[in-house]
């Protein structure tokens, strides 16, 4: 079945759409989304020739689309003789299509389920190896992830919670998450995942040894759990 998509884009100059966004609005054009439901309901690459005679399109336009949705990572290429020859003689290969097995996700706002559904696994699976509690595992896993993110590199704790889907934003010295990257969760597991997400946080501060700042909980309607405040400031709330 084909699904739309409609995507509004505001110019900003300074920032690279993202990788997925520019997947899906790929995926907007009505051909292109055609040639790529063709493809990948095959068992097997199809050629250029093959897709335009399918869906009644000239050569040159599956071609262009196609490659295009190869640009994005959407579909594979390989080279393949289809005459069944080999050696001298048997002729240039035919450049296929597939499906790729990179997965597209864009969620507006920014969510990161996947993420927490590792952490929350492997604080199971270690917490039945070793009889610890689970959430205690999970907190430390928790923090180990925000120190290995912040050890990624940048220039600040700012932009790297940006670059996570947190949408930070300035209260005085405070900074405020507007985003909580784990919403629908947090919603219905408030104590395991605002205590995960405040310990990814405490992780991300050592990891940037940014001393300045402290993450507590502070939950308010309209934002993330967990707040950023000034290191001298007494924290709101304690950690759970």
């Amino acid at each position: 079945m084909a699904v739309g998509f409609t995507l509004v884009f505001v110019d900003h100059p300074k920032e690279a759409p993202h990788p997925d966004v520019s997947a899906v609005a790929a995926l907007d054009e009505p051909t292109r989304r055609r040639l790529y439901d063709h493809v990948v309901r095959q068992p097997g690459p199809v050629s250029r020739d093959e897709a335009a005679a399918a869906l009644g399109l000239a050569r040159q336009t599956a071609a262009f689309h196609l490659d295009r949705l190869a640009d994005e990572a959407l579909l594979d290429v390989v080279y393949e003789r289809r005459s069944g020859r080999t050696g001298p003689g048997a002729g240039r290969p035919a450049k296929l299509y597939k499906r790729s097995a990179k997965q597209v996700t864009v969620s507006l706002p920014e969510r990161n389920y996947e993420l927490a559904g590792r952490l929350l696994a492997q604080a199971l699976e270690e917490a039945e190896a070793t009889g610890e509690p689970v959430r205690a595992v999970l907190h430390r896993k928790a923090h180990r992830l925000g120190a290995r993110l912040a050890g990624q590199g940048g220039p600040g704790v700012f932009d790297l919670l940006e670059r996570h889907g947190f949408e930070p934003r300035r209260d005085g010295d405070a900074i405020v998450l507007g985003n909580c990257p784990f919403h629908a969760l947090a919603r219905e597991h408030t104590q395991t995942v605002c205590g995960m997400n405040l310990h990814l946080l405490q992780g991300v501060l050592e990891g940037l040894e940014d001393s300045d700042l402290q993450a507590c909980l502070a939950p308010s309607p309209g934002h993330c759990c967990v707040r950023l405040e000034p290191a001298s400031a007494p924290p709101a709330t304690a950690s759970p």
